[in-house]
C-alpha cells in the first residue's frame, strides 16, 4: 500500500506550502512510505485527485484544495483530518496502515480506517470518556462535598453536646440567679413593711 500526498509545488497560498510541508515532513519523519503527487504540473493527478475526494469532504466551490491524502485508492482525509488525527495519536489507522512492530497501540488505533478519513468507533469512545469523565468528577465533586459535611457535622456533634451543657449551666445558674433575685425582692419588701 502505497500513500499518496497531493500536492501543488507551484502553489502561491502560504497556507497551502505550510500545510504540504507538515504532512509530507511528518511522513518523511516517521518514515511512512509515500509517493508525493503534483497537480500543479500534471493535470492526470489533478484531475484523479478531484474526482477522487468524497462529496461530502469536498469545500462549498467543490474542488478539494491540497494536501490530500489517499492510501491507493482510498481517501484518507485533508490536512484537517491529517492534524486531527495526528493530534489524537490515531495517524496509523487516519492512513490506513497498521502500526510499525514495537510501537504502543491505542484501542482508537487498532480500529479500521473508514473510507471518508474517519475513524470506526473514534466518535463513539470520545463521548464514552466524556461520560465517564463526567460522571467521575460528580463523584468526586459529591465526595469531595460530603468529607467537609461529615467533619462539620461530626464537630458539630461535639459543638452541640457542648453547647447543650453550656446551655444546662447557664440555666441552672439562671434559676439560681432568678430565685436569688426572688428572695431579695421579698426580703426587701418585707423590710418595707417593717
Amino acid at each position: 500500500m502505497v500513500i499518496k500526498v497531493f500536492v501543488a509545488t507551484s502553489s502561491g497560498s502560504i497556507a497551502i506550502r505550510k500545510k504540504q510541508q507538515e504532512v509530507v515532513g511528518f511522513l518523511e519523519a516517521n518514515k511512512i512510505d509515500f509517493k508525493e503527487l503534483d497537480i500543479a504540473g500534471d493535470e492526470d493527478n489533478r484531475k484523479w485527485m478531484r474526482e477522487n475526494v468524497p462529496g461530502e469532504k469536498k469545500p462549498q466551490n467543490g474542488i478539494p484544495l491540497p494536501p490530500q491524502i489517499f492510501n491507493e485508492e482510498q481517501y484518507c482525509g485533508d490536512f484537517d483530518s491529517f492534524f486531527s488525527a495526528k493530534e489524537e495519536n490515531i495517524i496509523y489507522s487516519f492512513l490506513g496502515l497498521a502500526p510499525p512492530p514495537g510501537s504502543k497501540v491505542t484501542k482508537s488505533e487498532e480500529a479500521a480506517s473508514l473510507p471518508n478519513g474517519d475513524v470506526a468507533g473514534e466518535a463513539e469512545g470520545a463521548a464514552e470518556g466524556t461520560e465517564k469523565a463526567e460522571g467521575s468528577g460528580e463523584n468526586e465533586a459529591q465526595q469531595e462535598d460530603k468529607e467537609p459535611q461529615e467533619k462539620a457535622g461530626e464537630e458539630g456533634e461535639e459543638e452541640g453536646e457542648r453547647t447543650t451543657e453550656e446551655t444546662e449551666e447557664v440555666a441552672e445558674e439562671g434559676a439560681e440567679g432568678e430565685a436569688g433575685e426572688e428572695e431579695a425582692e421579698e426580703e426587701a419588701g418585707q423590710g418595707e413593711d417593717s
